[in-house]
């Protein structure tokens, strides 16, 4: 696409994994939403690293699953650890899913193979492009979009922001961003390392120093998250690895020989107070953001997004805007659910006193020997009751 149109039904900001997968869900039914992002190429990182059973079920229906099944790896089972002693097991295989396991997949193959079905669907990417103005009207919305250094104006009968925490659109709607700011920050990184644990296991790792979450990714890498006071920009293998004999299983039990990629992060935990303002819809981190406990970012986002497709095309096609409401009420009661959940899993693995550390190991412990209580973390993990 060489010009910006001036008019069009759906425009969408931001193609990140919601952007992208909603665009799909679109082009899947026939619809030919414009597509923007202010990036001159797609994310190459992998920074959100877990899709869960639910996501792939709603991804299933546009073709995506086989690619990203060959590029995943498939996890069965979550393990909370306190050094070398399991607290609870959590599997995921008996799930009643298609697929009961944790996929590992960086995010810059997720977006890529997203990217790619678009693309066989005729669809594209209008990069870079960045909406500068956003001007909501009782029957559409004109956004003002810079590209190659030229502004143009389109006319949009609806506007998806799936353009993240700092969302225009969101802000354009008057939309409050509701929620606070962690004190601590979150480092990501990815590393190659010699591991004594399965690579079929996620492990969650307390200790007094704080946790830290092992996770094993496709091409023998490891995903470890953590929190800290302090942290460089990009933390290195000396820095990650003191964390690790510190908070996992011991000082020398496991030797990282590579930082692939690695990350700080001052993370929030918010939900826009709506997720629709009249004629603009907001779908992933400009609707919700939380910690990264449980992964649950880029999946609840991504269902927000394919669960849009079906209502927005109703409002398109027949002027029905009451399946759009029912849409944004389920989907604001989720990501009020997922960023209390989160919040609830980052405070109490963050605890440090040693009394409350005890309780909490000793009410985990009990949690984990209940077969239905297992079953009912695992079904939360992933989010196969979010519909």
């Amino acid at each position: 696409m060489s010009q910006l149109p001036a008019a069009t039904d759906i425009l969408i900001i931001g193609a990140g994994p919601t952007g992208l997968a909603l665009a799909t869900a679109l082009r899947t039914a026939g619809a030919t939403p414009l597509l923007i992002d202010k990036q001159a190429a797609g994310a190459n990182t992998s920074r959100a690293a877990v899709i869960h059973a639910r996501t792939l079920e709603v991804l299933e229906p546009l073709g995506l699953v086989p690619a990203l099944l060959a590029a995943g790896l498939k996890v069965p089972l979550f393990t909370v650890r306190e050094g070398g002693r399991v607290l609870a097991s959590v599997p995921f295989d008996h799930l009643a899913t298609a697929f009961p396991f944790t996929l590992m997949c960086p995010q810059d193959v997720t977006e890529a193979i997203l990217l790619d079905r678009l693309t066989a669907l005729g669809g594209a990417v209008v990069r870079p492009a960045e909406a500068v103005a956003v001007w909501p009207g009782p029957k559409g919305v004109q956004v003002d979009v810079v590209r190659d250094g030229a502004k143009a104006t389109v006319a949009a009968r609806w506007l998806v922001g799936c353009d993240g925490m700092h969302s225009a659109a969101r802000d354009a709607a008057g939309v409050p961003f509701e929620g606070a700011t962690y004190p601590e920050d979150f480092i990501l990184a990815d590393v190659r390392m010699d591991w004594p644990l399965s690579r079929e296991e996620v492990t969650l790792f307390f200790s007094p120093a704080g946790f830290i979450m092992v996770a094993p990714l496709p091409e023998d890498r490891f995903r470890i998250v953590a929190t800290t006071e302090t942290a460089p920009a990009q933390p290195d293998a000396a820095f990650v690895q003191a964390m690790m004999d510190a908070r996992s299983l011991g000082a020398g039990a496991c030797r990282i020989t590579e930082t692939v990629w690695s990350s700080r992060f001052r993370i929030h935990h918010r939900v826009a107070a709506t997720p629709r303002a009249g004629r603009i819809l907001l779908c992933g981190d400009a609707a919700h953001v939380h910690s990264p406990a449980g992964g649950q970012g880029m999946n609840t986002g991504i269902q927000d997004a394919v669960s849009l497709a079906d209502p927005l095309l109703a409002a398109v096609r027949t002027g029905d805007e009451a399946p759009l409401d029912a849409w944004a009420a389920a989907r604001h009661r989720v990501a009020e659910g997922v960023v209390s959940i989160t919040d609830k899993m980052t405070r109490v693995a963050a605890v440090t006193s040693p009394a409350a550390r005890h309780m909490r190991n000793v009410a985990l412990t009990l949690v984990g020997h209940i077969p239905a209580a297992r079953e009912a973390i695992a079904r939360t993990l992933a989010e196969l009751d979010n519909r």
